[in-house]
């Protein structure tokens, strides 16, 4: 892979940012809206419940931890929709650029706008309603990378499914997150799922990080079992990701399917 090829990637998208200030608004706005909203939410369900259960760190952590994930899909989803949208992304391949690099460029800009919400969810979870991290510590990190993975991985597979589809199967692309949330346990353990739904949420690494996450707060301790299991899920699946995109992308090339993405309107 060529760094200077991936850099240009992430340039083109800071660049887009920089230019657009109705671009750089929701890497603020709607993760401060979900904090507010849960945050409330919470703090509710805290003055009813007469046990030492933590809604907090429990609940809305699992809000700012799952929104961190889905802001990871979208910011490699919204990086190629920007091209399609532009009708530049057969000019880019028209370059030396591969598609790994392609898909590296995506990622890396998607960790760079990730990491920006996280930090206003961050900001607003503490400031507002007393979330510290110091509820999860440290090992609360490889946790994080995982979901950081698994929401690449989410991207790379759905930009694959617009490439194979076109771009009318965009609508397909956004409800993704909130299609796997009951089945990732964001909001309950695991043991709450019917018996045959917990199989398929086995399947999914964020089900692990969400049981590490709950165990922490209740006080037992890091879970390493289940770090390792997250981990090499979704390794295997960021890599199932880009076999898919590269499939595809060799498909549409051979079968013309890639004319639709291209500087003129295709009928």
């Amino acid at each position: 892979m060529n760094p200077a090829r991936i850099a240009a990637i992430l340039l083109r998208q800071l660049y887009l940012y920089r230019g657009s200030p109705a671009r750089v608004v929701p890497l603020f706005a709607w993760v401060t809206v979900d904090m507010v909203l849960w945050g409330f939410m919470t703090r509710f369900l805290g003055s009813l419940a007469h046990t030492a259960y933590r809604f907090v760190p429990a609940l809305l952590g699992a809000v700012l931890f799952w929104d961190f994930m889905t802001r990871v899909m979208q910011g490699v989803t919204t990086g190629f929709f920007e091209d399609v949208w532009s009708r530049n992304f057969l000019n880019i391949f028209s370059t030396p650029i591969t598609v790994l690099e392609y898909i590296a460029g995506l990622l890396l800009s998607s960790l760079v706008t990730s990491l920006v919400g996280l930090g206003a969810m961050i900001a607003v979870a503490g400031v507002a309603f007393g979330l510290s991290f110091a509820a999860y510590g440290m090992t609360a990190l490889p946790f994080v990378l995982v979901l950081l993975l698994s929401g690449m991985a989410m991207g790379v597979t759905a930009i694959a499914i617009v490439l194979r589809f076109g771009p009318a199967a965009e609508w397909f692309i956004w409800p993704i997150p909130a299609l796997l949330s009951p089945f990732a346990c964001v909001y309950y353990p695991l043991s709450t799922l019917p018996a045959h739904l917990q199989g398929l949420a086995r399947l999914l690494p964020p089900t692990y990080v969400f049981e590490g996450l709950r165990a922490m707060v209740a006080g037992h301790g890091f879970q390493a079992s289940l770090l390792v299991t997250a981990l090499l899920l979704a390794f295997a699946y960021i890599l199932l990701a880009y076999a898919i995109f590269a499939r595809v992308f060799r498909h549409a090339l051979q079968s013309g399917l890639i004319t639709r993405y291209s500087a003129e309107t295709v009928s």
